[in-house]
């Protein structure tokens, strides 16, 4: 009983959390929408991928996080550690936010350029419409690759550690900020925020990532958009996507998702970015 507990209280939150989400961008997405609402067929899944994607990937990462951070405990100067600890909050969780983005950029953009990683990643594509629930449609694997990618260099640089008090929070305040600002940028919403958009993501930003056209392949930071620029990777004209998706077939059910990655590797069609 003691072992349930925890999962039913996790669950427990997450219902909650969810209700929250809903109260927020069901409204928005009514009053403000870029598209026509659509009756999506895969809601259902993505409220499944919400649930699993809230649980698992937290729990798989606490291994090898906590394996980084103590290592990375005796390796970094104690000078260096005390000056990190010293900074104020906000200043480690915008040190954090930066460098959390750094690293997730180049594990999305490696999910889009490495045929296995594309496997997993290629069910958060899949759907023709996008909308804030989008967000949650990601297979568990792919989540787990690339939040490792965004929070390992934060336990790498001492940014996060579990031992010392005052760095404990950063992993988790990152994380709780990333993830209502990736619902966010998904959202079915037609707003935009002139030169604001070079500075942070936003859903014309991110929607642009998820074109199946020629500019596919673009916008992979999910918080800054200079990261993009740096890289040769940013994409942004004053008009919308055309359309959303990929070419290849995603399996229809979402055991079929969660398995058929694990089979045979086809090649993708990859198009080199454009600069824009």
């Amino acid at each position: 009983m003691e072992h349930i507990l925890p999962l039913v209280r996790n669950v427990a939150s997450l219902t909650l959390w969810l209700a929250i989400l809903a109260a927020i961008f069901v409204p928005l997405e009514r009053i403000f929408s870029l598209r026509p609402r659509e009756r999506r067929e895969t809601t259902a899944s993505d409220i499944g991928y919400y649930f699993l994607n809230g649980l698992l990937p937290a729990a798989i990462l606490s291994i090898p996080l906590g394996f980084l951070a103590m290592v990375m405990r005796g390796l970094l100067p104690a000078d260096y550690v005390a000056t990190i600890v010293a900074l104020p909050l906000w200043a480690k969780l915008l040190l954090g936010l930066i460098v959390s983005d750094f690293g997730s950029y180049w594990g999305h953009r490696w999910s889009h350029s490495n045929p296995v990683l594309w496997r997993f990643h290629a069910v958060h594509h899949d759907p023709t419409s996008v909308d804030w629930l989008v967000n949650s449609r990601a297979h568990p694997i792919d989540m787990v690759f690339t939040r490792l990618c965004g929070l390992a260099p934060l336990y790498a640089l001492g940014l996060a550690d579990p031992g010392i008090d005052r760095t404990a929070m950063v992993p988790i305040l990152v994380t709780l900020f990333g993830t209502v600002w990736t619902f966010f940028i998904h959202a079915n919403v037609r707003w935009r925020f002139g030169p604001l958009e070079w500075l942070i993501s936003t859903p014309a930003f991110h929607h642009w990532h998820h074109t199946n056209d020629e500019y596919r392949d673009h916008n992979f930071a999910a918080m800054l958009p200079l990261i993009d620029r740096a890289f040769g990777t940013a994409h942004l004209p004053k008009h919308w996507p055309p359309c959303y998706g990929i070419d290849e077939p995603v399996a229809p059910t979402m055991r079929d998702q969660l398995l058929t990655p694990f089979g045979p590797t086809p090649k993708r069609r990859l198009v080199e970015p454009h600069s824009g």
